[in-house]
């Protein structure tokens, strides 16, 4: 694969990479001057070498002083240190990404804990709801509705036709804030952001794209600054036919890419991934990925509850988008392990808006239908104080594993754990709402009120409890540990589509990457996702090639994937056409 192909947004005449007798690869580029100084694909900043500034036009340009990556890596860090909130630090380095890629993405991966939440979550919500506030440059393709007999021509306005990788969003539901209208490009970007510092996929082989059908959040539209099409969300009916038009338009220009659904509504989401998952290689990161990382986090926990997952009684609170899919994920692995459909689904409870979903119901959401409780089993319960309602199933059901996906902050109240608590040996519970301030319940009050029993993994980063003089290790279960591992993997493989054993070879990998002396963490540090990122795209390609997926049949997994990790280095420039002498 080019390293420099061509680049979005700029026509460029022709970049090239060559590779020189003695190994060393040259970028070759015709743009000279302040031309290659706006390229943030291109810029070096100081760090261009003073043979570089002759040949390019750059002397006078830039300050006399020749800097090393390392040089500008210092000053960055400080710059970012200095700003004076997690925004304002996500602005900073919103703007290095506009200026100097390469610096950017080696400044957080040197800084990956301290930065990954600004860039991704937490912090990422924020940004996206302040996004045309603090609207710099655009970056990624917006796809409006009004334009829809556009969109070959809009796509074609995009310089770059080798694109591996497409995040997709119509943000209606972003990270547990709701409908952001086209501010939700800011997650296809952040997404984008993760696949390259976690797992090495090459920017300029990405491309974040907004489908804008319009918001219903009224905040928006009144908004002076808001930036996308000032109109409430289209009709289902037109809708969908707008998707299969974008969709149809996105297999014309890019026939192998790589394409991610993300933040879609509960039921866009699930019908877009049930329509589109056998006609193209399609995930959808809310379903499956969350669905990945949580089951890994549940492997781990079983090895040191010692029960079988086919014995647990799982509770589901918040059975949405995410709620489902982690259901689905641990349905399939109970059926993996001997239980026959129905009684896995019997393992279950699902809580939503509405209460304990069960079959007295008049409508069912077809994705939740198949865990739907027997309407005469809450009848059993007696009179409580909140028939169907969290406290009242979890004093019913005694249920084992307890997952949060709800967004309602401070669901799992003191009584409900240690309620549950109270009739199991090791409660596994995983607050998984993001951010912060949605959460079900923090780690801390969790292992206190458990008396440090609780398995705990959480969706926002926490740090470690101290309780009687023992430390509790809290594991993140972010997406990030899955995602980047698992585009790496298929693009690595020219993988045709993503399957069910995919997912599973993925959610495997994971879990085998958590620490064996340090098992309770349930899931790896974030420090390790580059290396946790190789493991997993090792793993899916291998996968691919074994189910007949994969356009790429190389025996040698390890050096295909390694071959595809893309590095923020500098590379020395030579004019594509040497000046005459």
């Amino acid at each position: 694969m080019p390293e420099f192909p061509k680049y979005g947004g700029l026509q460029f005449k022709s970049i090239a990479v060559t590779v020189e007798k003695e190994g060393t690869k040259y970028i070759k580029t015709d743009l000279k001057g302040s031309q290659l100084l706006q390229s943030s694909q291109l810029n070096k900043g100081t760090a261009f070498s003073t043979k570089e500034r002759e040949l390019f036009h750059l002397i006078g340009l830039l300050p006399h002083s020749v800097e090393t990556l390392d040089d500008q890596l210092q000053r960055a860090y400080q710059q970012f240190s200095l700003q004076s909130d997690d925004l304002q630090k996500n602005i900073f380095l919103n703007n290095l990404y506009n200026t100097n890629e390469t610096l950017f993405f080696r400044l957080i991966r040197e800084h990956i804990q301290e930065m990954m939440p600004i860039v991704y979550t937490p912090t990422a919500g924020l940004a996206i709801q302040r996004y045309s506030d603090e609207f710099r440059k655009p970056r990624g393709i917006y796809l409006s509705y009004p334009e829809r007999e556009h969109i070959h021509e809009i796509l074609d306005h995009w310089a770059e036709d080798e694109i591996d990788l497409i995040v997709l969003t119509d943000s209606e539901q972003i990270l547990g804030i709701g409908d952001q209208g086209a501010n939700g490009i800011g997650i296809s970007v952040a997404k984008q952001v993760v696949y390259t510092l976690c797992a090495g996929i090459n920017p300029r082989r990405m491309l974040p794209i907004m489908i804008d059908v319009g918001t219903n959040n009224s905040r928006l539209l009144e908004d002076p600054f808001y930036l996308g099409w000032r109109h409430p969300r289209i009709s289902q009916e037109e809708y969908h036919h707008f998707v299969e038009v974008v969709i149809e338009a996105i297999n014309d220009k890019f026939p192998r890419v790589f394409l991610q659904w993300e933040d879609f509504g509960k039921k866009n989401a699930r019908h877009h991934l049930d329509r589109y998952q056998d006609r193209m290689c399609t995930f959808n990161d809310d379903i499956q990925g969350t669905g990945a990382v949580a089951m890994a986090a549940l492997l781990n926990a079983l090895e040191v509850t010692g029960t079988p997952l086919s014995h647990h009684r799982v509770l589901i609170y918040g059975a949405g988008t995410a709620g489902c899919g982690i259901a689905d994920q641990i349905w399939e692995q109970m059926v993996k392990e001997g239980l026959n459909h129905e009684e896995a689904y019997r393992r279950f409870w699902l809580i939503d808006r509405q209460g304990l979903v069960t079959s007295a119901r008049e409508e069912i959401d077809y994705f939740k239908a198949p865990y739907a409780r027997p309407s005469a089993e809450i009848a059993c319960w007696g009179s409580g104080d909140d028939p169907g309602k969290l406290l009242d199933v979890v004093r019913n059901v005694h249920p084992t594993i307890l997952i949060g996906t709800s967004t309602v902050q401070g669901a799992f109240t003191r009584k409900v754990i240690t309620t549950m608590a109270s009739q199991v040996e090791h409660p596994i519970i995983f607050p998984l709402s993001n951010p912060l301030t949605l959460v079900e319940a923090v780690p801390d009050d969790l292992i206190r009120w458990t008396g440090g029993k609780a398995l705990v993994a959480t969706g926002s980063p926490f740090n470690d409890v101290n309780f009687r003089g023992k430390s509790y290790p809290v594991a993140q279960c972010n997406n990030a540990l899955i995602f980047p591992g698992l585009g790496l993997g298929v693009i690595s493989s020219q993988a045709e589509r993503v399957t069910a054993g995919m997912m599973d070879a993925a959610t495997q990998a994971l879990a085998s990457s958590a620490e064996e002396e340090d098992i309770q963490r349930l899931l790896p540090d974030v420090s390790h996702l580059m290396e946790v990122s190789k493991n997993i795209g090792m793993a899916v390609a291998q996968q691919a090639i074994l189910e007949g997926v994969a356009c790429c049949q190389d025996n040698d997994v390890e050096s295909l994937v390694e071959s595809n990790i893309w590095e923020p280095v500098y590379r020395p420039y030579k004019p594509l056409k040497m000046p005459a002498k």
